[in-house]
C-alpha cells in the first residue's frame, strides 16, 4: 500500500470522543521530549479538561539533536530540553509530577535487551499504579529509530499491564507518497482537537531548542519542519489501533 493511500485513509478516519478512543487514565510513551506535544498535545489537553490527567513518559534525553553545538554541550542541551517539557506540558494544562524522563540515550533508546526490559517492567508497573487503562506510542510506520524503539516498547508494556495500546504518528506523514507500506488498511479513530489546537501550538512552542533560532552554533543541528507542524497541528489527532 502506498503511503498516500494510508495517508488519506488515516485522514478518514471517524471522529469519536475522547471517552471512546481512550476511557480511563492514559499513558503517552514519548520518544523524545516534544513528541508529546506534536502527537498527542491535544489529547492531553483533553484529558486534562476533563479530570483525567494523563502520564506523560519522556523516553530519551533528547541531548543529540545539536551534536556539534559547543554553548549547548550535551549536559546543558539536556537540562533544557527537559524544561522545555516541563513548560509544554503545563500548556496543556498538566502538571509536573505526571511527567517522567526516563533518561535514555537520544538516537540509541533500547529495542530489546536488559535495559529494555528493566524499562518496560518499570513502566508496567507504573501504569498499574497510576490505573492507566490506555497505552499510547508512536506509530510503527515512524521512520525513526527511537520512535520505533519506544513503539515496541508500548508492545512490551502493553503485555505486561494490559492495558489498550494505540499508536500516533508523527514523522509518519511525512513519508513520500509513492513509499510502499507492508500495512494493511488503518484502523483507529480521530479525535476534535478544536478546542485545545491553540494550547497544542502554544505547547509546541515551548521546545524552542527544536525551531533553529535558540541554538546557532550548529549549522546541522536539528529543527522541526514547517511541513510537519503543518501535517500536527490541525483540528484533530490520529490514534490507530494496534
Amino acid at each position: 500500500m502506498k503511503a498516500a493511500t494510508v495517508h488519506a485513509a488515516l485522514r478518514d478516519l471517524p471522529l469519536a470522543p475522547l471517552s471512546a478512543i481512550a476511557p480511563g487514565t492514559v499513558m503517552v510513551l514519548a520518544p523524545h521530549p516534544d513528541d508529546e506535544s506534536l502527537g498527542c498535545g491535544g489529547l492531553i489537553a483533553a484529558c486534562c479538561a476533563a479530570g483525567m490527567p494523563p502520564v506523560v513518559v519522556i523516553m530519551t534525553d533528547g541531548a543529540a539533536s545539536h551534536p556539534n553545538s559547543r554553548q549547548w554541550p550535551a549536559h546543558r542541551l539536556r537540562a533544557k530540553r527537559q524544561q522545555e517539557a516541563r513548560n509544554a506540558v503545563s500548556c496543556l494544562g498538566l502538571a509536573p509530577d505526571r511527567l517522567v524522563f526516563l533518561g535514555l540515550p537520544d538516537a540509541a533508546a533500547p529495542h530489546d535487551g536488559p535495559v529494555f526490559a528493566d524499562m518496560a517492567t518499570r513502566l508496567a508497573r507504573l501504569a498499574t499504579a497510576r490505573d492507566c487503562t490506555t497505552l499510547l506510542a508512536p506509530w510503527r510506520a515512524d521512520p525513526h529509530c527511537d520512535h520505533e524503539a519506544a513503539w515496541k516498547m508500548g508492545m512490551a508494556v502493553q503485555r505486561l499491564c494490559g492495558a489498550t495500546l494505540l499508536a500516533y504518528p508523527v514523522w509518519g506523514w511525512l513519508l513520500p507518497d509513492d513509499m510502499d507500506l507492508d500495512h494493511a488498511p488503518p484502523r483507529g479513530l480521530r479525535l476534535d482537537i478544536t478546542a485545545h489546537r491553540a494550547a497544542k501550538a502554544r505547547a509546541i512552542g515551548m521546545h524552542e531548542s527544536q525551531y533553529g533560532g535558540l541554538i546557532t552554533d550548529d549549522p546541522d543541528g536539528f529543527h522541526l519542519p514547517d511541513r510537519l507542524l503543518d501535517a500536527l497541528v490541525t483540528d484533530y489527532e490520529v490514534f490507530v489501533q494496534s
